[in-house]
């Protein structure tokens, strides 16, 4: 299937992209737990998006090092960070960063029947309150923006404030990507899930 913008091959790559892309391949490799008992197995590629965003290849450095701190250094716990990720990536229809957060979510403790309901959204049943205000946090952020009082203030009962900081800013980083991804037509690499077909989309 040709793709609307194919991602830059290593031979493609000018020395400013390969010094931004080749740090990835540890990092990446350990969110999706490639580890042996001497340490982590690199990656043999980075991730197909970072090799399409790499022909701009100005913003790719800046968005890696601001993707990194976002992942490596953020004050949500990984697993509201992975459901916030997996439910954007739902609501945006993105097959890329379903597949590729749902491995991540594994890796943070999500259990497969878990990850299977974030496409049913908050109202499936089987979901602890706390995970209900995250899910019901993406929805109300990409209906409509913000993030109503009531959803706010159940967040706050358990979240600093760098976190409830953070969660716009996750939730708007996925978005970002997932219209990237939608919009070039990245392609999702073998070996990884599909986007539920029967999924939910927030309230409305």
């Amino acid at each position: 299937m040709a793709r609307r913008i194919r991602g830059l091959e290593p031979e493609e790559w000018s020395q400013e992209v390969r010094a931004a892309l080749q740090p990835t391949l540890g990092p990446v490799a350990a969110l999706e737990g490639r580890a042996t008992g001497s340490g982590t197995v690199r990656r043999q590629r980075p991730l197909n998006i970072l090799t399409v965003m790499a022909h701009q290849s100005k913003l790719l450095a800046p968005f890696i090092s601001w993707a990194s701190a976002l992942v490596l250094e953020g004050a949500l716990s990984r697993r509201d960070h992975e459901l916030l990720a997996l439910r954007v990536a739902s609501n945006c229809g993105s097959e890329f960063e379903w597949g590729h957060h749902v491995v991540y979510a594994r890796v943070a403790g999500l259990q497969d029947d878990e990850i299977e309901r974030v496409a049913a959204g908050p109202d499936a049943p089987g979901w602890s309150r706390d995970d209900v205000v995250v899910l019901t946090a993406a929805d109300e952020l990409h209906t409509s923006a913000t993030i109503s009082d009531q959803t706010w203030n159940e967040l706050a009962e358990r979240l600093s404030p760098a976190a409830l900081v953070e969660v716009p800013i996750v939730v708007g980083q996925y978005s970002m990507l997932s219209m990237l991804a939608n919009s070039t037509e990245v392609e999702t690499e073998p070996g990884y899930d599909r986007l539920p077909v029967t999924r939910t989309g927030p309230r409305r």
